[in-house]
């Protein structure tokens, strides 16, 4: 017989709030290189919603404001050595 499994049940995790809604940030800075360095991964992924808290909102500003840092060589597109 084959034995049946049982899926496991996820518990509600407590969602983190939006850093940007809580200092009632209007604007995202593209020149604020290290508050957008805490919202990338080691090598320089822009982190996702999930783990970082932000809501939807703040998270397409911050993207933007990340690429838009990016193109001026303020932020670097990969780490230079991640081996």
């Amino acid at each position: 017989m084959a034995a049946t499994r049982k899926k496991k049940e996820k518990k509600p995790g407590r969602k983190k709030p939006c850093k940007f809604c809580m200092d009632h940030v209007a604007v995202i800075d593209w020149k604020d290189d290290k508050r957008l360095r805490k919202f990338m991964t080691e090598r320089g992924k822009i982190a996702a919603r999930r783990i970082t808290g932000t809501c939807a909102r703040h998270q397409r500003t911050l993207a933007i404001a990340i690429k838009r840092a990016r193109h001026l060589a303020l932020l670097p597109f990969v780490r230079e050595h991640y081996r």
